[in-house]
């Protein structure tokens, strides 16, 4: 069973639907009842055209729902002759799926949602595991989703930032269960940049690429999170990293700057550097300033004040960290780093300590009491 290529068929057999009559919500319940046919059927008897397969088996249960709706009479007369059988049309609607799916009217988390389930061909439970919520509850989330955007014209523009911090946020949710959504969102936005050739998309796929790269030092044998300072790097993926400087230096060079390819350019200096205390920081500096003027963020103003303790010394870093709002998560555990380095390692133990409390996962606390322990047993005679 080839379901990475029942997943790349998923928007384009939904499409066909939708251009057939179908609503979007009705087209992707039915292509789901389908993939879980192809599952349950193609091992044994798989077809010669997968794609007419998913097409006729979604397009006859969409059939049956419809007209199972007898009150509804308009959709009934739309749906009432099946399309005579033929070759199916070539035209791509995946470009389409991406900017309803990630609709500005849509919560975040619903539009990771849909995206996974009418673009990336994930079924509920998949979903749901990757979240690790219950099957019921991530139900309910997307068919709220779907009802959400019924009825969106399909000749409206879409918002390519909003697709792109939406895919962004289905790799930054990085692998749980039987899901990979770091190679998902990178399987996605690989997509995406085909069709549409856009710098800022490439960069985010850089971006994606530089970052996935340092999958497998991360985390140690124990499962602990190791900081990018004391990973091995010759455990990073090499072909990934060319992949992604290949990608960015292509995308920087039509000078359409965007806020993912200044990151990407950030990520690469780090993977090209050797160790830690051989990075380039004064160009990682000068790349923040350039990402603090596209974004006005603070995590970037925060990020930059750890930069700049780098390449100019800690008293510096603090100086710029001051003018950053101390609510801010992971201020805290900057400040601490910043003071381990400068010295006050009593008010940095107690600084990680208080971050520690403050994490909002448990690998994250677990490094922080970690780095409070570490630097109070320092203290000791």
């Amino acid at each position: 069973m080839n379901e990475p290529l029942l997943r790349e068929l998923v928007p384009a057999v939904i499409g066909v639907l939708v251009r057939r009559g179908a609503d979007f919500a009705s087209a992707e319940d039915a292509v789901q009842e389908a993939l879980i046919r192809a599952l349950e059927n193609w091992p044994d008897d798989p077809p010669r055209d997968p794609k007419g397969w998913l097409i006729a088996a979604a397009w006859r249960k969409f059939l049956d729902a419809a007209r199972a709706e007898t009150s509804r009479r308009g959709r009934e007369l739309a749906v009432r002759d099946e399309p005579p059988a033929g070759p199916v049309p070539g035209t791509d609607d995946s470009l389409w799926l991406y900017f309803l799916c990630a609709h500005p009217s849509l919560p975040p988390g619903s539009a990771v949602a849909l995206t996974l389930r009418a673009v990336g061909g994930l079924t509920t439970r998949q979903i749901a595991t990757a979240y690790l919520v219950p099957e019921a509850t991530m139900a309910q989330r997307i068919s709220r989703a779907k009802r959400r955007i019924a009825g969106q014209p399909l000749d409206r523009p879409g918002d390519l930032p909003t697709v792109l911090r939406v895919l962004y946020l289905v790799f930054n949710e990085g692998y749980s269960g039987d899901v990979d959504l770091e190679a998902e969102a990178i399987r996605l936005t690989r997509q995406l940049a085909a069709a549409t050739g856009e710098p800022e998309v490439a960069g985010l796929l850089a971006l994606m690429l530089l970052h996935h790269s340092r999958r497998a030092s991360r985390r140690g044998p124990d499962g602990r999170l190791v900081p990018l300072a004391e990973q091995d790097r010759s455990r990073w993926d090499t072909r990934l990293i060319a992949e992604g400087v290949t990608i960015l230096q292509a995308a920087l060079a039509r000078d359409r700057l965007g806020e993912y390819q200044a990151q990407a350019a950030i990520a690469a200096l780090h993977a090209d550097a050797p160790s830690t205390a051989e990075t380039d920081w004064v160009q990682i500096v000068e790349w923040y300033d350039e990402l603090l003027g596209l974004t006005g963020s603070p995590v970037v103003r925060l990020n930059r004040a750890v930069a700049v303790g780098e390449a100019d010394g800690p008293q510096a870093g603090l100086a710029e960290l001051s003018k950053v709002d101390p609510s801010l998560p992971r201020h805290t555990a900057v400040r601490a780093y910043l003071l381990e380095r400068a010295g006050d390692l009593e008010r940095a133990a107690d600084l990680y300590a208080e971050a520690s409390r403050a994490a909002t996962s448990l690998p994250e606390r677990d490094h922080l009491t970690r780095e409070a322990a570490r630097v109070r047993q320092s203290l000791r005679p």
